[in-house]
């Protein structure tokens, strides 16, 4: 997915509502902010085949790709399918099983953790929200440098235009049951420019595909 970060085993009321989404393939599923809104994630395109928006993605994959928070598979099979050497990640196991059934190759790792093929990926994907990941996305860019090679790409996907938020959020059902709170961050196009540009990466290109928002960065040096 998306929310790769730590989740954890819920508070209360059931063990795990991104499981419980994933088993089913549909939502309703949402992230509760402090603040008290409901941030919703969109289980049923998580669980599709790359829609128009992911194949505007997909066409920009250069060579080797990691999908870093790969939830249920559907980018990492994609690749697959084109051709692509790619391996998914994330520290849910069921994305990681989902990621599998689906015809991709996935691990459940840490993108802070150690990775195989560490400096050699020639493109990397944050989508569905991972670039949330660790609520820190500057520390989650420096790291993604580290894991791709010399001039690779990142191509990363961005929220509404304004959004430049670090929080906790807890992952919920729609009847209320949620997981433990975890770090997170939203970063609309402008606030992802500006965090880059702190970073060794440069932004590239941006481009739009219906109410989805893209970047590609170039890792320098």
């Amino acid at each position: 997915m998306g929310p790769h970060a730590a989740r954890r085993p819920a508070a209360s009321g059931i063990a795990d509502p991104y499981a419980a989404a994933l088993g089913t393939g549909r939502g309703p599923l949402f992230l509760h902010c402090a603040d008290g809104r409901l941030l919703p994630l969109d289980v049923e395109r998580w669980c599709s085949v790359p829609d128009a928006a992911d194949r505007s993605v997909l066409r920009r994959c250069k060579g080797a790709v990691l999908d870093v928070g790969c939830g249920p598979g559907r980018m990492a099979a994609g690749l697959l399918r084109r051709g692509h050497r790619a391996l998914g990640i994330d520290i849910h196991p069921g994305a990681v099983r989902h990621t599998r059934a689906a015809g991709g190759r996935a691990l459940r790792r840490s993108v802070f953790g150690r990775l195989p093929g560490e400096g050699g990926w020639h493109t990397a994907l944050l989508l569905d929200g991972s670039i949330g990941i660790g609520g820190d996305p500057a520390a989650l860019l420096v790291r993604l440098a580290e894991v791709v090679a010399p001039h690779g790409l990142l191509l990363a996907e961005a929220t509404g235009e304004d959004d430049d938020e670090r929080m906790a959020v807890r992952m919920c059902d729609g009847h209320g049951r949620c997981g433990a709170p975890f770090p997170w961050a939203r970063l609309g196009l402008r606030a992802l420019a500006a965090v880059a540009a702190e970073t060794p990466w440069s932004l590239e290109e941006t481009w739009q595909q219906g109410s989805r928002a893209f970047a590609a960065l170039r890792r320098e040096g």
